[in-house]
């Protein structure tokens, strides 16, 4: 009887620390089950490089969208046109918007990078403004041309003054023609190489400054308005979103991409920017 009353209380105290066992593991499961949901419920950071309007407003425009899809996005804005892409290409930032594909593929060959095009946003007419002159017919002979000095920017500047009629290239050179490429030059001009940045401050010391319509704009300058000269509706050098071969497809950067081609961006660019830029979307 004795033996037999101490086997019912083992066997009550067995069921009792089963019982609590149990117990203690249920609120371990629910809370490693929130653990993982706060994690997949968490901001992601995104750092994007950009220099000047209407690159940066066109960010500023659809930082409250990706916030909306839970990304946070840091726009650093840079003082020079190298520093964007070497920031990505150090990872310092995830992605980049203010160039062209062909300046970034010079950039890859010379800095031996792996940066890759996301998506074409709009395309900026290339153009020749000056202060002394109205008409191209007004362009004296040995006139000076400021042009930007990166490889790029000097074939897109070349072809657009050949495809306007003032001078020749080496047939077949296309975009990567340099001064060098010149084969017919009737009118005698000069060119002056300077950095991209410092076009429209150069303005007032030559006869014409072949640049982008950002860097007009500040001065009051447009393509259709302004320009003695122009590109045509077709051009390689669309503003281009930029990322690293490494990112390009994260869900991050493909969901940027896709606000910065979406209704919102349209509508401010056709509503701010018609004049200078036209969308590629």
């Amino acid at each position: 009887m004795r033996s037999k009353l101490i086997g019912l209380v083992m066997l009550a105290l067995l069921v009792a620390i089963v019982a609590g066992c149990g117990q203690n593991n249920k609120p371990d499961k629910q809370d490693n089950q929130a653990t993982n949901e706060g994690k997949a419920g968490q901001e992601v950071n995104l750092k994007v490089a950009v220099l000047i309007p209407p690159m940066s407003e066109i960010l500023e425009l659809v930082k409250p969208l990706l916030k909306q899809d839970g990304i946070n996005l840091e726009i650093v804005t840079l003082s020079d046109n190298v520093q964007p892409n070497t920031a990505l290409q150090h990872k310092e930032v995830d992605a980049n918007f203010f160039q062209h594909v062909p300046y970034m593929n010079d950039f890859n060959a010379t800095n031996k990078a792996n940066l890759v095009p996301v998506k074409a946003i709009y395309n900026a007419v290339y153009g020749g403004y000056s202060k002394k002159y109205k008409k191209i017919e007004d362009l004296p002979d040995g006139a000076t041309i400021a042009i930007a000095n990166d490889p790029s920017n000097i074939g897109r500047s070349l072809v657009m003054m050949e495809n306007n009629g003032l001078l020749k290239l080496k047939e077949g050179v296309g975009i990567k023609a340099t001064q060098a490429d010149i084969v017919d030059n009737p009118h005698k001009y000069k060119f002056k190489e300077v950095d991209l940045l410092m076009l429209a401050r150069v303005i007032d010391d030559v006869d014409m400054v072949l640049m982008t319509p950002a860097y007009a704009k500040p001065l009051g300058l447009t393509p259709k308005k302004d320009a003695l000269i122009k590109e045509g509706s077709e051009s390689d050098f669309v503003i281009t979103l930029v990322a690293r071969e490494d990112n390009v497809n994260s869900p991050a950067i493909q969901k940027l991409a896709e606000r910065m081609t979406g209704p919102e961006v349209k509508k401010f660019l056709e509503d701010n920017y018609s004049d200078i830029a036209l969308p590629a979307f």
